[in-house]
């Protein structure tokens, strides 16, 4: 199965190497996607092109596709389903959820010079990057993109309904599968309160379990992709 991989801010496609391994030893096909703004230089980019990239990966899938993002590109994964609904076979959220109609994409950060350098690990201090240690650290940091103003600040837009019956899985790093249902039904995302067909699936790691964790991280997205109707 082709297995689309889509990273969150400040990441190219690169981040999912060692995940695409196991999942190629595994005998999907895995995508890595590097997103226009995030490894080409190009600081002119909008969360416009960054789905235009996704839908285009969905095109080039011979079959339906599960496609995962991680933290801010849940949005990204999410919007490629609201677009393509009977392309999409499975969404997989990994330490993250989708963000509403009409908000922006990930303006979380100060924005400089047109982008939103990685703001340093003060930042995510805590259970985020509490398995990180400092040579990783070091190695993230210094090949983060920062990302293009049109990105952060881009509007998310969804118009169809079909989206929320497309099964989807959320993986829970930095939180636990409860601690995620709770903020659910708090009203933290209204997205996620109307999918149909919502699981779960739970790694101990921090918030980048691809660098901490890509085996167990590939078996999780293995298992979602091997059991696509559930």
């Amino acid at each position: 199965m082709d297995i689309l991989l889509i990273a969150g801010l400040w990441l190219d496609g690169s981040a999912w190497d060692d995940v695409a391994l196991e999942l190629a030893a595994r005998g999907h096909r895995p995508v890595p996607i590097t997103l226009p703004g995030q490894g080409d230089g190009d600081i002119s980019a909008t969360l416009d092109d960054q789905l235009a990239a996704v839908l285009a990966a969905v095109a080039d899938s011979p079959g339906k596709p599960l496609v995962v993002g991680h933290s801010a590109a849940s949005s990204l994964a999410w919007l490629a389903a609201d677009a393509r609904p009977d392309k999409v076979a499975k969404v997989a959220l990994v330490g993250g959820y989708p963000a509403a109609h009409g908000s922006a994409y990930a303006d979380f950060f100060e924005i400089q010079d047109g982008v939103m350098p990685f703001p340093g690990w003060a930042a995510f201090e805590g259970p985020d990057a509490a398995d990180l240690d400092q040579p990783t650290r070091e190695r993230l940091a210094a090949g983060a993109h920062p990302v293009p103003e049109g990105v952060a600040r881009g509007v998310v837009r969804l118009t169809d309904d079909r989206r929320f019956d497309i099964p989807l899985v959320l993986v829970c790093p930095e939180f636990t599968p409860a601690q995620a249902q709770e903020w659910i039904a708090a009203g933290v995302s209204p997205e996620l309160a109307r999918a149909t067909r919502i699981g779960y699936a739970d790694i101990d790691s921090g918030h980048w379990p691809m660098t901490t964790r890509p085996r167990e991280l590939a078996r999780v997205i293995a298992e979602a992709a091997e059991n696509t109707g559930s």
